[in-house]
């Protein structure tokens, strides 16, 4: 079997479309293939890419060229209009960025009002490992971490690292629950596409910033996406500590 008929193969059996992690794990064990290489997730990668039997869907996720059509809508996000599509993209880096933390054996956290919002085949629910947030300071500054995209909490269930996932807002409200919790020893991530990296920047060199300026990072999608497909492998992920 070729490599190719492998990637293929697991995602026919994924109904039509697959994460890069999701490749990298199982496409190499699939019976019968021959991959006689030490980096069999870049040749996925470049299969994936080239062949024009594979389209890429957003950042980190492919599918059959030939079940695209077949796909749920929150999975590819057609055929929808543009509020509702940023909605589904939303959940689905919020999705990962709970599974990379749970591959870093974080406890994770979304919030109850996205529970029930659907993530590839499951529901973010399903992907958090917390179904209420740990008490870890007053209950006001709980109360405001709840509200955070994604919360990744250390094994003394402090707040380890922050999410905010940024689509079309200005970065105004995200960079506010982060100075409200700029007392807690975390990580604070904006995460959005490279294109808004420059307005960012902009928003957060504002004087009422200056606290936690030096503590927010930016990490684009595509970046996010690595970071997921990559926690099959590596223990230690960028300031994301």
């Amino acid at each position: 079997m070729y490599q190719y008929e492998a990637v293929e193969k697991v995602m026919r059996e994924n109904d039509g479309y697959a994460t890069l992690k999701h490749l990298y794990q199982h496409a190499p064990r699939v019976e019968g293939s021959e991959w006689g290489t030490k980096t069999p997730n870049a040749s996925i990668r470049r299969i994936v890419q080239e062949r024009d039997r594979f389209v890429k869907v957003r950042p980190g996720l492919w599918a059959l060229q030939d079940r695209y059509d077949e796909l749920p809508a929150h999975v590819t996000a057609a055929s929808v209009p543009n509020e509702k599509r940023e909605q589904y993209d939303h959940w689905y880096f919020q999705g990962l960025l709970a599974e990379t933390g749970n591959a870093r054996r974080a406890d994770t956290w979304v919030p109850s009002q996205d529970k029930n919002r659907k993530f590839l085949d499951r529901t973010l629910g399903d992907v958090r490992t917390l179904d209420s947030l740990p008490q870890f300071g007053y209950r006001e500054l709980v109360q405001r971490a709840s509200t955070v995209d994604v919360v990744w909490f250390n094994d003394r269930r402090m707040p380890a690292s922050l999410f905010e996932v940024e689509f079309s807002t200005d970065f105004q409200n995200s960079l506010h629950k982060f100075l409200d919790l700029q007392d807690y020893y975390a990580n604070f991530v904006v995460v959005a596409d490279e294109t808004r990296r420059g307005q960012f920047e902009k928003r957060i060199d504002q004087t009422g910033f200056g606290p936690i300026r030096d503590r927010v990072d930016f990490l684009d999608f595509e970046t996010v996406s690595e970071l997921h497909a990559a926690t099959n492998k590596t223990p230690d992920l960028p300031c994301l500590s």
